[in-house]
């Protein structure tokens, strides 16, 4: 017999399935008839448009003042040169959001992505083939790498880039792919509950789960304007949610979590500096003014400051700002 329900059922299991270092599947269940479907398509929306990523946004080649010109001794027209340059995946390092990088090459080569890396540029997609030039021919070029979500299309970025550069179409999103499937789950008698399979496919900048954490992130950020204006409450107690900012826990987070050496840690440590939004609120300089704090700690602590899905310096909504703040005054 049927009972009368007062609220709905709430998913309890969670898993990760990890397929490859860039595919993964989340699973969650058991769901409501229907419920499924409106978690997963918001989340689906926002993991293909708010995903952070790297994208080079203009290119100038010496010799070439169009996209439809050649270069002596380059095999490829410069529009082949273009599509095959947008197969490379870049991911800027030290925290850069942008970053205008020269190349020089000298033939006989091929030119891979692998050959494209930097101190300041990490290539994911190394074995991406660019170009090939002959005996007698050089390549010298420059390209600006920007942070960014989304897609930007070339005639929206022409103003921003200077003298001899050619425009590209910005493809700023990691993810390559974002899909789902809705699954029946038995729950005690009745098999019409829900499981909802959310497949992740990245290009290598960032793992599928952080891309799925960045994408509830940024959905609790928009969602929280309506606990905001109306102050909604769980009627459920045992899942009441305060009115903390949802990016909160995450930056409030302590130290511990970002799994530093030992020396970097402790230099943290020694300086009073508890929490990860403490780090992001600095300025690169502050960071580097931390007491015995040298280059390979500098350089290991905004790395991992970016793979949680920050940089160090990085400007945060006002309210954030003064909820972390609260934070560190009470400890």
């Amino acid at each position: 017999m049927k009972k009368i329900k007062t609220s709905p059922l709430l998913p309890k299991e969670f898993v990760v399935e990890q397929i490859s270092a860039n595919e993964a599947n989340i699973i969650a269940y058991p769901f409501e008839t229907g419920y499924a479907v409106s978690i997963a398509h918001p989340i689906r929306r926002f993991l293909l448009s708010s995903s952070v990523g790297f994208a080079p946004i203009g290119i100038k080649i010496e010799g070439a003042k169009h996209e439809f010109d050649s270069v002596r001794g380059m095999l490829e027209d410069i529009s082949d040169f273009i599509i095959n340059l947008k197969g490379i995946r870049f991911k800027l390092k030290n925290g850069l959001k942008e970053k205008e990088i020269a190349y020089s090459f000298a033939g006989p080569c091929e030119i891979h992505g692998s050959d494209l890396e930097n101190d300041d540029v990490e290539i994911v997609t190394p074995n991406g083939f660019l170009a090939t030039l002959n005996e007698d021919a050089t390549l010298n070029f420059s390209i600006k790498v920007y942070q960014g979500i989304g897609y930007m299309p070339s005639e929206d970025i022409r103003e921003m880039l200077g003298d001899g550069y050619i425009a590209l179409d910005a493809y700023f999103t990691p993810v390559r792919r974002a899909t789902y499937a809705i699954d029946n789950v038995l729950v005690e008698d009745n098999p019409n509950f829900e499981k909802v399979i959310i497949n992740i496919l990245t290009d290598g900048q960032i793992s599928p789960v952080d891309a799925f954490k960045n994408a509830l992130d940024v959905m609790y950020a928009q969602m929280a304007v309506f606990n905001s204006e109306v102050s909604i409450k769980s009627a459920n107690p045992t899942i009441e949610r305060n009115d903390e900012h949802p990016e909160l826990k995450r930056l409030g987070a302590r130290i511990e979590e970002l799994g530093l050496s030992a020396r970097s840690f402790n230099c943290l440590d020694r300086s009073n500096i508890k929490y990860i939004g403490e780090i992001v609120l600095m300025s690169q300089n502050d960071l580097k003014e931390v007491k015995n704090l040298g280059k390979k700690s500098f350089e290991e602590i905004l790395e991992k400051i970016t793979e949680f899905g920050y940089v160090v310096g990085q400007e945060l909504a006002d309210d954030l700002v003064v909820a972390i703040k609260k934070k560190i005054e009470a400890e």
